[in-house]
């Protein structure tokens, strides 16, 4: 492998470009016009121009990517995370034109990145999964399936992928007729595919996923676990690891039924295994399977010093995972913060602007992934995100102290952001002291925050 189009944008492609420098790889990076002076763009070995700004005529087009690839006489493509990454058309366009697609092979990712069929072959292998129903098409269907399971409150999911896209609590029958066409379309709009399923929803709940990594030669390790449950409306905006608070024997069994999934899956690559874990009951039940790089990587990094990416590279090229599953030590704590070009007090409205002025912070355990430069542009047309703080010290409650004082560092100029959020977050005494539930951002912290 000795050229890589990088089929992405913003951070992880500034993060896949530093890998391949790390690999001697020459990277390529597809850019659509408004990121043709991106720092990813800048950064790269070379540019090759897709589209226009709009996603879905240049990131989100396979025959561009493709095209691009074989342009750039590129050995294997890249997808980062989001855009094409688990879509199964792009890995097949690949191999018919001989290029390596770095992620699992188009069969695995239909197994696994379909919620439903990862879901039966997590039931198959013993791992909780949960009530729950098969795939929905319609309104009647959905209430009929409500009715037999007669257990609410009850969770509506888009079957074809995730983000909280489609995604609603059902507490009613009513609920239900209410909401199944409304998470249907969402779906449809997102992944293709409004195919809708219902599950038993979980009142207080953590979310926890282990990061796997695979090579072709049937070696599968897990990286440890990661807490995810700071979250509003099912968009993660702080993330962990490892999760703390947790008897020892149930995170054993959330570690090994991931390994045993990926397995099960004949998984290659690099995925994470999602799960939801219930603190009145003290179990977990399964939630679902992202078939690519997360982005959440960093924290597993952090405190396993894997570089996940690299491994990604070296599985591609056909080689073993560099390590086994007993030099895997997890080390200390690590804390992730998403920092987005949002106003947080305004509903967390998006704002694409200019950054007239950056200014990261440094310092022992401090880590900035980022896009963002004095004079960088934030386009319309894509998320929010310009930049993942991430911190490392020897606990939680270290790690918390170090996010709070490298945010103060952390200054944005020209759009607001979630810096002022994410600093409240860090001084709140329950934060601090106490692992929270997915919902406690939004029930709990939200309504008696100001900034």
């Amino acid at each position: 492998m000795r050229r890589v189009l990088i089929a992405n944008r913003g951070e992880i492609a500034v993060r896949i470009v530093r890998a391949c420098f790390d690999e001697g790889i020459e990277s390529v990076l597809a850019v659509s016009e408004c990121d043709k002076n991106s720092l990813a763009a800048q950064l790269a070995d070379r540019v090759v121009v897709i589209g226009p700004g709009s996603a879905s005529d240049s990131y989100l087009s396979v025959d561009r990517i493709v095209a691009a690839a074989l342009y750039a006489d590129c050995d294997a493509v890249h997808p980062g995370y989001g855009f094409l990454s688990e879509r199964t058309d792009l890995v097949e366009a690949c191999a018919e034109h001989s290029i390596t697609f770095i992620g699992p092979p188009a069969e695995v990712m239909r197994r696994s990145g379909d919620k439903l069929t990862a879901r039966r072959t997590a039931a198959d292998l013993g791992i909780p999964t949960g009530s729950g129903t098969a795939g929905l098409q319609t309104t009647d269907d959905a209430i009929a399936a409500a009715d037999e399971l007669d257990d609410y409150p009850l969770l509506l999911k888009a079957s074809a992928g995730g983000g909280g896209r489609g995604m609603t609590v059902i507490r009613d029958r009513e609920d239900v007729r209410k909401h199944f066409a409304r998470s249907s379309t969402e779906a449809q709009r997102a992944f293709g595919d409004g195919t809708i399923y219902l599950e038993r929803y979980v009142e207080f709940a953590r979310h926890v996923e282990v990061q796997i990594l695979a090579d072709a030669h049937g070696h599968v390790v897990h990286l440890g676990e990661r807490d995810c449950s700071t979250q509003r409306r099912y968009q993660k905006l702080v993330e962990e690891a490892p999760a703390v608070g947790l008897p020892q024997d149930l995170l054993d069994r959330v570690r090994n039924a991931a390994v045993n999934l990926a397995k099960g899956l004949d998984y290659v690559g690099a995925g994470t295994v999602e799960f939801l874990v219930d603190t009145e009951r003290n179990d977990f039940v399964f939630l679902e399977v992202n078939a690519r790089v997360q982005v959440e990587h960093p924290v597993t990094e952090m405190v396993t010093s894997i570089d996940i990416v690299r491994e990604q590279l070296r599985v591609a090229r056909g080689e073993s995972l560099s390590f086994a599953q007993d030099e895997v030590v997890l080390s200390g704590h690590a804390i992730e913060c998403r920092i987005n070009a949002e106003d947080a007090q305004n509903n967390f409205l998006p704002h694409p602007g200019r950054i007239t002025g950056w200014v990261a912070p440094q310092g022992t355990g401090i880590r900035v992934d980022t896009y963002a430069f004095p004079g960088a542009e934030i386009p319309p047309f894509y998320d929010s995100m310009i930049a993942k703080l991430i911190v490392h010290a020897p606990s939680r409650e270290e790690a918390t102290v170090l996010m709070g004082r490298a945010l103060s560092k952390l200054s944005v100029e020209g759009v607001p952001t979630t810096i002022p959020l994410h600093s409240a977050l860090m001084a709140d005494k329950e934060f601090q002291h106490s692992p929270v539930t997915t919902k406690w951002l939004e029930n709990v912290f939200l309504p008696n925050w100001e900034a």
